[in-house]
Order: C-alpha cells, then structure tokens, then sequence
C-alpha cells in the first residue's frame, strides 16, 4: 500500500498517541508536517573545537566528559539553584553553569560524555559556558543512529516537550527513509531548471541531513524558493484577475472635496498630495482600487482616507471604515466628524463641480456620518442599520460589527481598513463584499521597506506617506534599568507641574504568580495612594467596559487625568497633544513594532516628547530590540530590524496575510529569490491562470492543501 504523506505523524516508530501530542503543540501532525520542520541551526561534528582553543566571546561546540558536579542555591534569591559541572578533555576543563533549573542534576553524572553549544564566557578569572545547550553522549545506539550524531553536519531543532535531539533526528530520519518514494515534486521541471534547484526529495534529505554545508545551502535555496512561489500564486493571481473586474468610477473633481480640503486647519505635506493623486487616478478608472497606504504613526493617513471617502461619497456612494477597536473607531469618528463640518451634500445627494470659498459652509444637507461598534445599543444599532441600508448615512465608521450580516449597504462605493494588519485575510475580504465591486484602501501604520512591500503584498498597489506633518516634535528616545526610578518619578512630576500629561504601559493588567512583572492595577494604586498622590492618576485597561473606557479617555483629553496608566489597549489610535511622556515599563516584553505604536501616541503636539523604555532585559534579542527603538525614529527602519531580530515568520504571521508562516524563507535576506519566485508566478499564472494543466496540477492541488482560504477567493469561478 503507497504510504501518504498525510498520515498521522502518532504512527511513525516510536511516536505513538503520548509523544503525538508533543509534536501537535508544535503544529506537527503529519508527516509531511514533520518532514517540514527544519532545524533551526546545525553543529559541524566532523570536529569540535577543543577546550584549550576555546577563546572568550566565541560561540563553540565541543566534547567533553564531566568531571565534577554540584548543585547550590543562590544567595541573592531564595529558591534559585545552580547547577555546575566541571568538563574535561584531553587538552583543558571549563565549567558550565545552568541556572534555575535543578531537574539537570539527575541527567550529569560523573564520566557521562557531553556535546556542549554555547558562548564562552569570563567569570572570576576562569572561563565557563552559561546555560549551554548540551545532548549526553550515551553510547547505547547502534553505529546507524550514532551516524544521525556525530561525525557529520548535525542539525539541531527546537525541540516537543518530552522529546530529545537524538531521538527527533532518529524519527526524522525513518520518517525520511519511509516516506521519500511519496514525495511528489509540485514544482515543474522548467521551473527548476531555469533557477538551478534542487528536486524536493533531495532538498528535504539535505535540510535535514546535509553531505556538506553548500548542498545544506542549495537544499535551502530550494525549499526557501518554492515557499515563496506558493506565496506568490495567490497575490499575482489576485492582480491579474482585478484587472479584469470592473468597478465604480468615481467622480473624484468636485464641491465636497474642495471644501474639505480648503477649511482644514493645516496644509497637506507633498507626500500626501503625491499619495492623494495616486488614489485619484485609481478611483477615477473604472477598474476596482485595491491600494495599500503605508505610512508611519502620525503621518496624516487619515485626513487622507477620508479625503479618498469625499470623492466617493460626492458622486453618490457610501464608504466603510474599519478599524480593529472601538477606541480607535471612536476617535476616527469624532475627528471626520469635526473636519467634516465645513462641508454639506445638495439636498438631491449628489454635488456640483462648484467651490466654495474658504471657512464658508456649502448649502444643503449635511454629511451624515455615524459610528458602529459592538457596543452599541439594540435599540440605537437597529436605525443606525435601516438608515446604512436605505443610504441615509454617507459615511460609516465602525469595528468588525460592520461586518455582521445585518449591515447592509445601499451603494457601497469605497472600503477603507486601518490597521488591516489586525483582521485575518478572510475578514477583510467580507466588507468589500457588502456593495457593488468598491474601491478598497489598506492602511497600515507598520510600514516596511518599499521593495519588500511590492512583492510581498503583491496584489496591492502601494502608496507611501514618508514625511511627517510640519510642527510634529522629534521624541526622544531612553532606555534604562530599575536603578533610574527615582529619576524617572522626579522627571515626570517636573513636566507634569509644566502642564503636560503621561502615559505609563504595563504588559500585564494583574500580578502574576508565573511572571515577576509590575502590572498596571499594582502600580495605579502605588501612584495613586503613595509616589503620586497630589497628582490625578487613571487607569485604563481592555477589560474595562467599553463607557468606562471612554470616560477615562475623554477625562484625559481635557486634562482632568495627568498620568494615564495603561496596558497596550493604547498600542492603536489615541491623540492627546499634551500628551508628551511615555514610559513603558518591562519593555522587553513588547515587540518592537508595538514599541513604536506607543511612542507614536506622543510628540503629536508642539512640546518636546520623551519615550522611556524600563528594562533590565539580559537576552541578546530584547537587547537589540530595545537598542533599535533607542537608535532609530522611523517606521521602516523599525520594521527592517524588526524582520532581522524577529524572522520573517513572526513578521509576517498569519493574521497579518491569512498565510501560514514562512518557515524557512527570509524575504529581507533573500529579496533576489523572493523576485525570481514573483517572476515565475507572472509567467506561469499568465499562461495558466486556474492550474488546469497537467504538469500544474501537483502545484493547484499543494497550493489549496496549504492556503484553502483562496479556494473560494482565487481559485474557483
């Protein structure tokens, strides 16, 4: 019987229904899932350094035999052990150190072989590994497993709980042996032959089990290549069907616009105009928009959407705007609202092409714009929905109760999502699906490298806003450790009796027995009733009913709150001018993208900002993390050294594309691959566009078992 790939990884040799749920945790459920799972570095074993090379600050591998042990408990903090064991070979010792973790002592026993991995380091003149990797050399396998360990290039992988590196590399490798005659090759030959790869079946042995570093290469050109592609199909697929949609085209010269544009209380940077013309060009064409505006936190993309909403609304049609909170809906509500009011439609809807002068207000019916959140009232929601459906309301503002089946839109002509980055690629596909055909506009404010943003988001066309308003204050950026509180309280107290306000973020509402954190409850009453008590002190958290969130926000908007404590409800929306402090507390444990949201919060009026990030993080990636958002100011250079701290799989995970992660391509790295992979989708979507031909089905059928979300987008009809 020809084995599948999609057989359940529980019957591979020595798995069975215990160790299969260690693999599912890990998203390991088949074989083909674990013939996937690549190693996230290998060790060459053909030889190890030896002790007396050993050089400070090199990371090393070598083979040792223990020679000492002892366990003892810290004197700094009750309950924190340290295992030491003193190693030897035939040239040194060193010592290796493993903190916190006692269970260690029943695996080190005296005259037990190691491979050790990790940094050396200089501690009390001596030198000594912290907390190394290491594997026991047990000498019980037979010479074929031993193969799997030593005296080759030996992968290494993040491990399921219960699981050792030998024994996953002996399940890899049966399950390698076993299955390779299934393996079918989804990618065609001319494919491979025009770019140099490899087959999958030899790919997937030498990820796994390289002969030598350069085939380890080739084997990752490879697989890297045929992730990208897959990524590819769909967004280039995307592209070439919107040409052939037909949609509105809009009346983008008029009244409505003029006068919006002409009673804003401040001037449109040449960036936005740029941007402003790109999406009058596409909403004036009879082919459907689908546009993504980038644009770094404050750089004006809302007076833009909603400019792009004018255009619109002026020849008859309504807009939906999607944000990802209600906060956020809120308060992009109340600003259109407010710069809206200069304006108003004749009373047949529809407007003439004639100005009106600046600060008068143009006769007839005023834009009517309404709010919809989950949180409105049965009785309220009810008219707001009857009047979106009888076009009574030009222009919605809502979360994803817009995307409820009892919102109907009379003529939906434009859809515009913030944030898109927070809805998953099924629901932004919703909302475009309530009218008939609408422009679409994206909008995100985790901009990334240009080049990158063309390929990667490649069934969009891409517009940037890379200058921040006239006026905006640079902030400044600190970071520092516990020691600075004392400063840190006499600096905020010294700006705040100047009239300013702050913000201080918690990663945690509540204290946590797992996590040694302070968590927001904790430290508002400490302000409150303690450090800050002759100051008003709030607090706001997402657990908080969405009115008592709002009071608490309105509160701080009129400065009856000067120091606002919060938890990352504030990552998204929220401007207060006289907001010019933000400390983040336990910054280590945010990413850095929600680093810069926050910061983005302050400097959004005249007055010098500062950003303060409190952190005693020691690993190496916190660290750069927190160096980053100390060095740099702007959005892409952020979102750049977010991809190389952080990979491409987090960066670009699946809430943020609908896809699974990349897990082995890294398109900041690999931009020439990614390219060609874009190249080859062009060409063979242009000839084939649904994958009928024969030599194409492997790649439909891989392509749908993958991303079965654009079967009913993409590919059918």
């Amino acid at each position: 019987m020809k084995k599948l790939l999609s057989e359940p990884v529980r019957y591979l040799k020595g798995i069975g229904p215990k160790r299969a749920k260690s693999f599912s945790r890990l998203a390991i459920n088949t074989v083909e899932d674990l013939l996937y799972y690549f190693p996230r570095r290998y060790e060459d074993r053909t030889k190890f350094s030896t002790i007396d090379k050993l050089r400070e600050g090199g990371v090393q591998t070598i083979k040792a035999e223990i020679l000492i042990k002892k366990e003892r408990r810290s004197f700094h903090r009750k309950g924190f052990t340290i295992t030491e064991v003193e190693v030897v070979d035939k040239t040194g010792k060193i010592f290796c150190v493993w903190f916190n973790q006692p269970y260690l002592k029943e695996y080190f026993k005296v005259g037990t072989e190691l491979i050790l991995f990790g940094k050396i380091e200089r501690y009390a003149k001596r030198l000594q590994m912290n907390n190394p990797e290491f594997e026991i050399v047990s000498g019980e396998e037979d010479g074929r497993d031993e193969s799997l360990n030593i005296g080759r290039i030996v992968p290494v992988y993040t491990l399921p709980e219960g699981i050792g590196q030998r024994s996953l590399r002996k399940t890899i490798k049966h399950a390698l042996d076993e299955y390779l005659p299934a393996i079918n090759d989804s990618l065609s030959f001319d494919i491979r032959a025009r770019n140099t790869l490899l087959n999958l079946a030899k790919s997937l042995i030498n990820i796994h089990f390289p002969d030598n570093f350069q085939m380890q290469k080739e084997a990752y050109r490879r697989l890297a290549f045929e992730e990208f592609f897959l990524f590819q199909l769909p967004l280039v697929l995307r592209k070439l069907k919107k040409k052939e949609k037909l949609g509105i085209t809009h009346r983008v010269e008029g009244e409505l616009v003029d006068a919006f544009i002409s009673n804003l209380p401040f001037q449109l940077t040449p960036s936005q105009k740029k941007v402003l013309a790109e999406i009058k060009q596409d909403m004036a064409k009879p082919q459907v928009m689908q546009r993504l505006l980038q644009g770094d936190v404050g750089s004006g993309k809302t007076v833009v959407a909603t400019i792009a909403s004018l255009f619109a609304i002026q020849g008859g049609y309504q807009v939906a705007f999607m944000v990802p909170t209600e906060i956020l809906a809120k308060q992009h509500y109340e600003k259109i609202k407010s710069q809206s009011q200069c304006v108003s439609l004749p009373e047949g809807g529809k407007v003439s092409a004639q100005a009106s002068p600046k600060g008068a207000k143009s006769q007839g019916k005023e834009l009517s714009i309404e709010l919809v959140t989950g949180s409105l009232e049965k009785k309220k929601k009810e008219g707001v929905y009857l009047d979106i459906k009888y076009g009574k309301i030009d222009l919605v503002v809502g979360t994803h109760a817009l995307l409820e089946e009892n919102v109907e839109f009379k003529n939906l002509g434009l859809v515009v999502i913030d944030e898109q980055h927070k809805f998953g690629v099924g629901q932004r596909a919703l909302l475009p699906e309530k009218g008939p055909n609408p422009d679409v506009l994206i909008m995100t404010a985790t901009p990334i490298p240009r080049t990158l943003a063309i390929t990667l988001y490649g069934d969009l066309d891409i517009s940037v806003i890379d200058q921040l308003p006239p006026g905006r204050k640079s902030i400044e950026t600190k970071l520092i450790d516990d020691n600075k509180r004392e400063w840190l309280y006499s600096f905020l107290r010294e700006n705040i009796n100047t009239g300013r306000q702050a913000y201080i973020v918690y990663p945690v509402i509540e204290e946590s027995f797992a996590l040694d954190l302070l968590s927001a409850k904790k430290m508002y009453l400490e302000f409150k009733n303690d450090i800050f008590k002759d100051i008003e002190v709030g607090l706001i958290h997402g657990r908080l009913k969405q009115a008592q969130q709002d009071s608490i926000m309105s509160e701080f908007k009129k400065g009856q709150i000067k120091i606002l404590i919060a938890t990352t409800v504030l990552e998204v929306g929220i401007d207060v001018a006289n907001a010019t402090i933000m400390v983040i507390e336990h910054a280590e444990r945010f990413g850095l993208s929600q680093l810069h949201q926050l910061r983005g919060r302050i400097g959004r009026g005249p007055y010098d900002s500062f950003c303060i990030l409190i952190s005693n993080a020691a690993t190496e990636e916190a660290g750069a993390r927190l160096s980053a958002m100390v060095k740099y100011k702007d959005g892409f250079h952020i979102a750049e050294e977010d991809l190389k701290i952080r990979g491409p799989g987090e960066f670009f995970g699946q809430r943020q594309h609908g896809l699974t992660e990349l897990k082995i391509g890294n398109p900041l790295t690999e931009m020439q691959l990614l390219k060609r992979s874009r190249e080859e989708a062009i060409r063979l979507l242009e000839q084939d566009p649904r994958l009928e031909a024969r030599q194409n089905y492997l790649l439909r059928e891989r392509l749908l078992q993958r991303f079965p979300e654009y079967e009913k987008l993409i590919l059918v009809g």
